[in-house]
């Protein structure tokens, strides 16, 4: 199976957990038409070899990118504008999608991009506190609770093919949890931790060009 046979397979088999802790949402896009559609252009469009790749591993999606077009950091705009896929969501930008694709472009491109790189996320699926945007991490007992199917996610997306090396981690606090899991299932040699683009493009706009020129660095130095 090809890179792009396995994502396809992963992702339009993911399941909502039962019994989340009270006032905790997830949606799973992967269930509408449309987005497995979606899902099996984006990945037979770039991923359909059985090339390696350096992954880079997000928190979990949200509302207004992945959460609704099935793709890690890309929102309907991205998807149509930049990877080439037309959709018929309500195209409204996702903060974290107009950083990646800012800094895909200065990288080559989506083809070059993603025949070096798979981005994703820890927990596959956005999750909801009263409708709004919450993280896996954001209390100790949905992390406690999720924490088995954190686990189980980062293996399987581990076997998509990807390079052991060194993973890409976007947060700081992210990769607190990632280093446990790792220490646990032992895959990645080296955790490198970058600046979470929600946070550089909340926080720290006006030097979003000194993060993309940041990203840029990292990445090449681990094809190097």
């Amino acid at each position: 199976m090809t890179f792009a046979s396995k994502a396809v397979k992963f992702f339009l088999n993911l399941k909502v957990p039962k019994k989340l802790p009270e006032n905790i949402n997830v949606l799973n896009p992967y269930i509408t038409p449309d987005v497995k559609s979606i899902v099996e252009k984006f990945f037979f469009k770039f991923y359909d070899d059985n090339r390696k790749r350096i992954l880079i591993i997000g928190i979990n999606p949200g509302r207004f990118g992945g959460g609704i077009t099935g793709i890690a950091f890309t929102d309907p705009i991205a998807l149509e504008e930049h990877c080439g896929i037309k959709n018929s969501f309500i195209k409204k930008p996702e903060l974290s999608s107009k950083f990646v694709y800012s800094f895909i472009n200065e990288y080559g491109g989506v083809k070059k991009f993603y025949s070096d790189f798979f981005i994703s996320a820890l927990f596959p699926l956005a999750l909801l506190n009263n409708g709004k945007n919450y993280n896996y991490y954001d209390s100790k007992e949905l992390y406690t609770f999720l924490k088995p199917q954190l686990i189980s996610s980062l293996k399987k997306q581990f076997d998509f093919g990807i390079r052991k090396e060194s993973v890409v981690c976007l947060g700081k606090k992210n990769s607190v949890y990632l280093n446990i899991l790792n220490d646990k299932l032992k895959l990645f040699k080296e955790i490198i931790v970058l600046e979470h683009p929600r946070y550089i493009m909340q926080y720290r706009l006006k030097e979003k060009n000194k993060f993309v020129k940041k990203y840029l660095n990292v990445f090449n130095s681990l094809l190097n």
